[in-house]
């Protein structure tokens, strides 16, 4: 049985989401604040979930523009992903996260929760977003 991590990338905070051992469904896990300019520290982070929950592979969503170009954001998400391999030794895969947190924004509105609530879950949820769309598609992303 393996185990998919899905990362949500942001300036400030990164969305962290993990798959069932069947990679059926994904769960939130948290929403991590980052350490300022340090995208050292938030790799190793990472990597520390990684030897708790021992993914076979990590998801990471590719911002994209709407256009599907990339933007500053996309290269961004590549460097952070290289880090990421470096540190875990496990392989990134990207997941086009256009409207990810638009979504989760929606999920969160429906469900009557003021915006403080919703700031500190958005990033999570976007995560679970990104990785069941990945498994939902066939375990299928963009080495980029």
């Amino acid at each position: 049985m393996t185990r998919y991590l899905g990362v949500d990338l942001g300036d400030r905070r990164i969305g962290l989401a993990v798959s069932d051992p069947l990679c059926i469904t994904a769960q939130g896990l948290e929403t991590y604040v980052r350490a300022e300019d340090s995208p050292a520290a938030d790799a190793d982070y990472i990597a520390a979930l990684c030897a708790k929950y021992a993914p076979c592979r990590i998801v990471m969503g590719m911002p994209r523009n709407m256009d599907g170009s990339y933007g500053p954001a996309a290269h961004k998400a590549y460097d952070f992903a290289q880090l990421l391999e470096a540190r875990t030794g496990e392989a990134v895969d990207f997941y086009d996260e256009r409207l990810s947190t638009v979504m989760a924004e929606r999920v969160l509105y429906e469900q009557k929760l003021d915006w403080k609530k919703r700031r500190k879950v958005v990033d999570k949820l976007a995560a679970v977003v990104i990785l069941q769309g990945y498994m939902d598609g066939g375990c299928i992303g963009d080495r980029r």
